[in-house]
C-alpha cells in the first residue's frame, strides 16, 4: 500500500503516468512539461492558462523545472520501492546519509538510494539488503553443492585414475616380460636353428671335402701308374732293332698291366643350394612347428548348422543357400532362425588361435558362444547372452556386439580376421589377420566350455554377400 500511495504521488495529474521532465507554475501542482504544455496549448483562445488540477488561472504562467523530484522519480525508475520500503538502517550507512541501503544483484554490489548514479542501475535487478543476503546465501549454498559434488567426482575420479595408473604400470610390467620372453624364444629358436644349420653345414662340407680328397688321392696314384705306362711304351717305341721289338711284345702286355686307367671322374656338388635361396623364409618354415599358437585347423559342427546353411565336406566353409533348405535331421543343438553355426572343438583353457576369410562379404559375424546359449528363435548377440563377436554390417561397418555396439576403428576393408583365445587369462582379441593390428579386445571371465561362432549373413538376390566363411588352413 506504502509502494502504491507513493506511486501515485509521482503520477502526472493529465497522462497518469510517472512524471518526465516535472514542472510547477505558482500552484503547488506538478506535471509533465510536455503534458501541460499541450493542455495550454488547448487554450490559446483564452487569455489566462488553469492549473488542471486546481483551476487557479495565472496570466502568463512560467514553468519551472523541479530538480528534485526530477531526481525522485529517476530514483524510483531505477530502484524498485519495495525494495526501499523494505530496507532497514545499515550498520554502514554513507558518510552522507544515514539512509537506507540497497543491493545490486546484477552488479554484485551495495548502492545507496541518494548516493548512487540510477542510471547505472537501470533496468538491474535491485532489492533490499535481507533478501538480498538470502539470495546470495542461496546461490552460495548451492555453488558450495556443487563444489562438493565436482570434489567428491574429481576424488573418485583421481582414485579411478590412480588405480588405472597403477595397474597400467603393472600390466607393462607383465608386458614387457611376455614380450621379452616371447622375442628371447624366437631368439633361442634362431640360435638353435642356426646352430643345427651351421653344423649341418660343416657336416656338407667335411663330408664333400673327404670325399674329393679321396679322389685327388686315387687319382694321383692312377696319374703315376699312367706315366709309368707312358714311359714303358715310349721306352719300347724308341726301339729300332725289329727282332728285339717284336721279342719283347709279348712281355709288354704283363709289364703295362695296372698301368692303364679311364677317366670315369664322379663329382658330386657342394650342396650350396640347400643354403641358399630365400633363407629367411625357409628358416620360417622350419620354426613353424615351433611357434605356438599357429593358426588352427578348426571344423564347423555340422549338428549346430541353421538348415539353410551349406557346409564344405571337409566343415571349413559355411555359406548361405538361397535355394532350398538342407535336409537336416532336427536337434536342440541347432539353430532354427540365426543363420549359424559353431565350432566342433571345445575350448576350456588354454590359448588358441584361428583365422577366417571374409573377403568379398558385404555382412558376417564371427567369435565365441558359450556351450549354453539359446539355439531357438531370434537372438541378441551379446556378452550377456553368452556371445562374445565381432560383426560387418551395412556393408563396410564394423563393430564390436556389446551392449551397445562399439564402432571399430577399420582403414581399410577385412579379408581375413584373426581371432585368440586365452582362456584362463580371460581374454578375447581380433585382428586384422592380414598384418595382425587389432580390432578389439573382450576381457571375461569365461564360464564353461566355448564354441567358435560363424555367421556367414543372408545372401540376396541381387548378388551381394554369396561368398562363403572359410577358416584359413594354414599348411607348411
Amino acid at each position: 500500500m506504502m509502494s502504491c500511495c507513493l506511486k501515485d504521488e509521482l503520477l502526472c495529474s493529465i497522462c497518469l503516468s510517472i512524471y518526465q521532465d516535472p514542472v510547477s507554475f505558482g500552484c503547488e501542482h506538478y506535471f509533465c512539461r510536455k503534458c501541460i504544455t499541450e493542455h495550454w496549448c488547448r487554450q490559446e483562445h483564452q487569455t489566462t492558462r488553469d492549473c488542471p488540477e486546481c483551476r487557479r488561472t495565472f496570466s502568463d504562467p512560467t514553468l519551472s523545472p523541479s530538480l528534485k523530484l526530477s531526481n525522485i522519480v529517476e530514483r524510483y525508475s531505477a530502484f524498485p520501492l519495495d525494495a526501499i520500503l523494505n530496507a532497514q538502517r545499515s550498520c554502514f550507512p554513507c558518510k552522507d546519509h544515514e539512509k537506507v541501503k540497497l543491493f545490486c544483484l546484477t552488479d554484485r554490489t551495495i548502492v545507496c538510494f541518494f548516493c548512487d548514479e540510477p542510471a547505472l542501475h537501470e533496468q538491474h535487478q535491485v532489492t533490499n539488503m535481507d533478501e538480498a543476503f538470502e539470495e546470495l546465501q542461496r546461490e552460495l549454498k548451492e555453488q558450495l553443492q556443487a563444489l562438493q559434488d565436482s570434489e567428491s567426482g574429481h576424488t573418485e575420479a583421481l582414485h579411478l585414475l590412480k588405480r588405472q595408473l597403477a595397474e597400467t604400470k603393472s600390466s607393462a610390467k607383465i608386458l614387457r616380460a611376455t614380450i621379452g620372453e616371447a622375442f628371447e624364444r624366437l631368439h633361442q629358436l634362431l640360435r638353435e636353428r642356426q646352430k643345427s644349420m651351421l653344423e649341418e653345414l660343416e657336416a656338407d662340407t667335411a663330408r664333400t671335402l673327404n670325399d674329393i680328397e679321396q679322389k685327388i688321392q686315387r687319382y694321383s696314384q692312377q696319374l703315376r701308374k699312367v706315366q709309368e705306362g707312358m714311359q714303358i711304351l715310349q721306352e719300347k717305341l724308341s726301339e729300332v732293332d725289329q727282332h728285339t721289338f717284336l721279342a719283347g711284345i709279348a712281355s709288354l702286355s704283363e709289364r703295362l698291366k695296372g698301368k692303364i686307367h679311364e677317366t670315369n671322374l664322379t663329382y658330386e656338388d657342394f650342396p650350396t643350394s640347400k643354403y641358399m635361396g630365400p633363407l629367411q623364409y625357409t628358416i620360417w618354415k622350419s620354426l613353424f612347428q615351433d611357434i605356438h599358437p599357429v593358426p588352427a585347423a578348426l571344423m564347423l559342427d555340422p549338428s549346430t548348422a541353421h538348415h539353410r546353411l551349406i557346409l564344405s565336406d571337409d566343415c571349413t566353409i559355411v555359406a548361405y543357400g538361397n535355394l532350398h533348405p538342407q535336409p537336416l535331421q532336427d536337434s536342440p543343438k541347432r539353430f532354427d532362425v540365426e543363420v549359424s553355426v559353431l565350432g566342433s572343438q571345445a575350448f576350456d583353457g588354454g590359448v588358441h588361435y584361428w583365422e577366417v576369410v571374409v573377403s568379398e562379404k558385404t555382412q558376417w559375424m564371427i567369435g565365441l558362444a558359450h556351450e549354453a546359449v539359446s539355439r531357438r528363435g531370434s537372438i541378441q548377440i551379446q556378452p550377456s547372452r553368452g556371445f562374445f563377436c565381432i560383426v560387418m554390417h551395412d556393408g563396410n561397418q564394423y563393430s564390436a556386439c556389446t551392449e551397445p555396439w562399439t564402432r571399430l576403428n577399420v582403414k581399410s576393408k577385412l579379408e581375413k580376421v584373426g581371432v585368440f583365445l586365452d582362456y584362463d587369462k580371460g581374454l578375447l582379441i581380433f585382428y586384422n589377420a592380414d598384418d595382425m593390428s587389432w580390432l578389439y579386445t573382450f576381457r571375461e571371465k569365461f564360464p564353461g566350455k566355448l564354441y567358435s561362432y560363424f555367421s556367414p549373413g543372408q545372401s540376396h538376390a541381387n548378388g551381394k554377400n554369396v561368398q562363403p566363411l572359410r577358416i584359413n588352413m594354414v599348411r607348411i
